[in-house]
């Protein structure tokens, strides 16, 4: 059976695949030197037969392009992948000015030029499935169109720190356009989200969103926000990379230290809402965003079905939507869902929290013992929790409602609205927060302290999910035990936050 649609194939694939394989090997016989590439490039053609939607796997292409092209600049890359991906509307146009047709043709091989328009080109099913995106090595999950195009804003620009359409192609458009539609819509909609869930970890192919979507996914956010972070840091000539792909790895593949983010380098991703704090002033945003709306719907008149909202109106609009972007992706923390780390069904039926909540009790979990470093180790950890929880202890689920990595990412366990099994006798008065580790003798890194401390407790306030005069209680003081371990105890009586308990 044929299909046309753009991601399908057809029953004869296999066919056209060993024929693009033996191209390669014609391609190498009259070059020696290019031997050494062959098998690289044959496995990077029977990987896109059925591509997995990793950042690996699209940092793998990439580089095939690079070993067929030695000396390729990143900037005539970064355009190629454009031209390939057919990103050349109007409005990216209007910064990145018109793509010249006549050059070069860098992606010569026809199953990765299938593989790139799908991989790049953002699109959201009736069904809810989001297209264009990639997960990562971390555990997020990122639109490669506004960040490639970050990046190629970054490489032409002549002047560093100053980045001609950087917050336009990013994140001015996505957010304007998804603010204006939420406003103008006459059913219920979001302005921001929501996230979504892979069907696989391990070999990811279809996400699928987790309610009804915005026109500016948590995806499409991420993704802007790297293309801010990378399009800024390659704006400076002398932190331009020689390759693309040596950008991407370098961002995206970082193996943390013994102390976590604590002693990692500025540009990872897993720094990403902290870097793009520091790059980002939000009054500052606000105008992009209004700047990159009203260059919009100047492109689009005429076929528009709305009439232009008038300037003091679009002002009102994206001052809303702002608040909701900086609590939603500022103020709380990444939080990897369930789904993500393989969290088993609930058993039974959970108990909804009344919200919001007075308490925020801090626990260690003791075993694991050691702080988790990266996704996958700490998605190991949350998995082992579950099942020590559930089959030794007879639990519903895994008891915390939180569990913190040391790998700058919070775990979601039961979440914000079921009740959890972590303080006994306090489980509906407040929230269980776990930092992964044994804290008897040593504390957690600092980072993971202040991702418990700040950003979750006040994206809980924010969120009207803890009152704001909540208090903080170490396991110990409500319960007989030794959690959350004497050092980290030590450092939560500390907190502004923490009481002794009221007889």
């Amino acid at each position: 059976m044929l299909v046309s649609r753009r991601g399908r194939r057809s029953c004869c694939h296999s066919t056209v695949q060993r024929t693009q394989i033996r191209e390669v090997l014609d391609q190498v016989m009259d070059f020696p030197w290019k031997w050494l590439l062959v098998f690289f490039m044959v496995e990077v053609i029977q990987a896109a037969a059925d591509p997995p939607s990793h950042m690996n796997h699209f940092i793998r292409v990439v580089e095939s392009i690079e070993a067929q092209n030695p000396g390729l600049e990143p900037q005539a890359l970064v355009k190629e992948l454009r031209r390939v991906a057919r990103l050349d509307s109007p409005f990216i146009q209007t910064y990145l000015g018109v793509l010249d047709k006549q050059s070069r043709r860098l992606v010569a091989n026809a199953t990765v030029q299938e593989y790139l328009p799908s991989a790049i080109q953002h699109e959201v099913t009736q069904s809810g499935v989001e297209k264009g995106v990639v997960f990562t090595s971390d555990g997020t999950t990122v639109a490669l169109a506004p960040l490639l195009l970050g990046i190629e804003a970054g490489l032409q620009s002549v002047s560093r720190g100053r980045v001609r359409g950087l917050y336009p192609l990013t994140l001015g458009k996505t957010l304007g356009v998804s603010f204006l539609h939420h406003f103008r819509s006459h059913s219920p909609t979001h302005r921001l989200g929501p996230d979504g869930c892979w069907d696989s970890v391990t070999s990811p192919k279809v996400f699928t969103l987790s309610g009804a979507p915005s026109l500016a996914t948590d995806a499409q956010v991420t993704g802007c926000m790297d293309g801010v972070i990378l399009g800024m840091e390659v704006s400076n000539p002398a932190r331009r990379p020689a390759k693309l792909t040596t950008l991407l790895k370098g961002y995206y593949n970082y193996r943390l230290g013994a102390k976590g983010l604590d002693s990692a380098p500025r540009l990872i991703s897993a720094k990403r809402r902290d870097n793009f704090m520091q790059l980002t002033r939000l009054d500052q945003l606000k105008k992009q965003v209004m700047g990159a709306l009203v260059v919009h719907q100047k492109l689009n008149r005429g076929k528009l079905k709305q009439k232009k909202a008038k300037k003091e109106t679009l002002e009102r609009i994206i001052e809303a939507g702002m608040h909701e972007f900086e609590a939603r992706y500022l103020v709380c923390p990444a939080i990897i869902p369930r789904c993500h780390w393989g969290a088993e069904p609930y058993r039974g039926t959970p108990t909804i929290l009344s919200l919001p909540l007075s308490f925020m009790y801090i626990h260690h979990t003791h075993s694991p013992s050691k702080p988790c470093l990266s996704f996958a180790e700490c998605s190991r950890d949350m998995r082992s929790m579950q099942r020590f929880h559930q089959d030794d202890r007879g639990w519903d689920d895994i008891g915390y409602s939180f569990v913190a990595g040391s790998d700058g990412y919070i775990y979601e366990g039961r979440g914000w609205h079921w009740q959890g099994a972590h303080t006994k006798g306090h489980n509906s008065k407040g929230y269980g927060v776990s930092i992964i580790g044994d804290y008897m003798d040593r504390l957690p890194p600092r980072r993971t302290l202040r991702l418990v401390k700040h950003n979750l407790a006040s994206c809980a306030v924010l969120g009207a999910r803890l009152v704001q005069d909540y208090v903080v209680h170490g396991h110990r003081q409500v319960v007989n035990t030794s959690c959350p371990g004497d050092a980290l105890y030590a450092n939560v009586q500390t907190w502004d936050h923490y009481k002794e308990v009221q007889s």
